[in-house]
C-alpha cells in the first residue's frame, strides 16, 4: 500500500482501553468491510499505564497494511494525541473515533458517502440517543451551548468525537491545547463547510472513562474564553519534543 493510495486515515487517541483496544479494531474492519479504497486506523497511545501500547503492536502486527500507531512515552492528553495522529495520517479523508468504542464504527460509511455527496467538507455526527447519565447529558447540553454564544457558531454537538473530513481541514487547523472541545467550530471557522449527521451512541460497557463533568467544565469554560480571541494560544506539546514510537509501514 503506497502512501498516495491511502483514501481514508482513521485517527483514534487511546488512553488505558486495554480492554476495548482490540474489538474496537475488530469493529472497524468490519464496518468498511465493503470499502473498496485502501485505509488505515491510527491508533494514539497517549502514554498508558495498561496493555494498550502491547496491544497495538499486536494489531499492527495482524494488519500491517492496516493498522499504524504512534506512541507518547507519557500522557499529553487528547488534543496532542488527535495532532499526532493527523501528522502520522496518509489518507486523502481524515476519520475520528473515540478509543472507548461508545462511537459506533458502522456510522462510518454513511458519513463518507454523504460527505461525497454533499460536497461539504466535513461531516460531523450528532449523537441523537445518547447513552450517558442524565448528568453528562445536561452538561453537555450547556456546554454546547455557551460554545455556541461565545464563539458565535451553531453546532448542534461539538463533543461528539465520531466525523469524517478531508485532510485539507486538518492541515489548516490551529493547534492549542484544549482543540479536541472546538474541532468542528475552529473547522468552520477557518472557512470549511459543514454538516452534521445523526449516528448511534452506546454505551461504554468496558473500562473506566477518563472524564468527569466538573472537570470538563471548568476546563472547558476557560478554553472556550480562549477560542473567543481566538488562535492565539499556543499548544505547548510539540512532536519533536516528545519521544514516539511508530509502526513501520
Amino acid at each position: 500500500m503506497t502512501e498516495n493510495k491511502i483514501e481514508l486515515s482513521i485517527v483514534i487517541p487511546i488512553y488505558n482501553e486495554e480492554e476495548n483496544i482490540v474489538a474496537l479494531v475488530g469493529e472497524i474492519l468490519s464496518a468498511l468491510k465493503d470499502f473498496r479504497k485502501p485505509y488505515e486506523i491510527v491508533l494514539v497511545d497517549d502514554g498508558s499505564k495498561d496493555n494498550s501500547f502491547p496491544l497495538m503492536q499486536q494489531l499492527h502486527k495482524e494488519y500491517p497494511d492496516i493498522v499504524q500507531y504512534v506512541s507518547f512515552t507519557e500522557n499529553n492528553g487528547q488534543t496532542a494525541a488527535f495532532i499526532a495522529g493527523f501528522r502520522a495520517a496518509r489518507g486523502r479523508l481524515v476519520a475520528t473515533l473515540d478509543g472507548d468504542r461508545q462511537n459506533d464504527s458502522n456510522d462510518l460509511p454513511g458519513m463518507i458517502e454523504e460527505l461525497n455527496r454533499s460536497g461539504v467538507d466535513m461531516v460531523n455526527g450528532i449523537r441523537k440517543k445518547r447513552r450517558d447519565s442524565w448528568v453528562r447529558k445536561l452538561s453537555s447540553k450547556v456546554g454546547n451551548g455557551f460554545r455556541n454564544w461565545l464563539t458565535r457558531e451553531q453546532v448542534s454537538d461539538v463533543g461528539c468525537s465520531i466525523r469524517v473530513m478531508k485532510r485539507e481541514c486538518v492541515a489548516e487547523i490551529p493547534c492549542f491545547n484544549g482543540l479536541h472541545r472546538f474541532f468542528p467550530t475552529l473547522v468552520r471557522m477557518k472557512g470549511f463547510k459543514i454538516t452534521e449527521i445523526p449516528v448511534n451512541h452506546r454505551e461504554r460497557t468496558l473500562g473506566v472513562s477518563k472524564y468527569g463533568v466538573l472537570n470538563r467544565a471548568f476546563v472547558g469554560i476557560h478554553d472556550t474564553l480562549a477560542v473567543r480571541w481566538m488562535l492565539k494560544r499556543v499548544l505547548n506539546w510539540q512532536v519533536g519534543e516528545t519521544t514516539l514510537k511508530e509502526g513501520k509501514r
